[in-house]
């Protein structure tokens, strides 16, 4: 595995995936149990992980996220990536999960003020774990409208979501598209840093 820092400046967002290879079982635990050592407020342990392998189910509630998502599309050179593109950027992307193989969606308790915090950081973690691997993934806030239909329902109701408990993200998995090159990084914004 590579060292922590060069890792954190190497992961990108990965949009494009190898549809045709679902990540090895023993690299997923290894993603898993970063996210279950991200620090949690308190060190309550709040969100649960519900890792989604079944690309008939993926598609079908990346379609219903979509579908109840209206981000701001790209315009006037404003665009989340153009290596990448994202449905922000592009109208014509209908699966909000960009077809990953592998789909984690993080849930925190609806009664606690930091469940999304807690979620954000188990998703870094993972993300992290994930590049160093050779996997590529994808952070996609705002969970709970690929949950906003009866079939969304039915799923939740299937995989046993207790009903104090709200989906606040998504994190894609998967190989990186044969052939893509890793994205680049966007310059870093000057001043962000203050000293006193």
């Amino acid at each position: 595995m590579k060292d922590v820092l060069e890792t954190i400046l190497h992961r990108r967002a990965i949009r494009r995936f190898d549809t045709a290879r679902q990540i090895d079982e023993d690299a997923l635990q290894k993603i898993l149990q970063t996210g279950l050592y991200a620090p949690s407020a308190g060190g309550r342990q709040g969100p649960l992980f519900v890792v989604c392998q079944d690309a008939e189910v993926n598609a079908r509630l990346g379609r219903i996220k979509r579908a109840n998502s209206h981000p701001r599309m790209a315009a006037g050179g404003n665009y989340v990536s153009k290596d990448q593109p994202s449905i922000a950027d592009d109208p014509t992307l209908t699966n909000a999960f960009y077809d990953a193989p592998t789909v984690i969606t993080l849930f925190g308790p609806k009664n606690f003020l930091f469940a999304a915090e807690d979620c954000a950081c188990a998703a870094e973690n993972m993300m992290l774990a994930a590049d160093a691997l050779g996997i590529g993934s994808c952070y996609i806030g705002q969970g709970w409208p690929a949950f906003a239909d009866p079939y969304g329902q039915k799923i939740l109701r299937q995989w046993g979501i207790p009903a104090g408990y709200y989906a606040v993200m998504q994190l894609l998995l998967g190989y990186p598209r044969p052939g893509d090159r890793h994205p680049e990084p966007k310059p870093r914004r000057e001043g962000r840093v203050l000293r006193f």
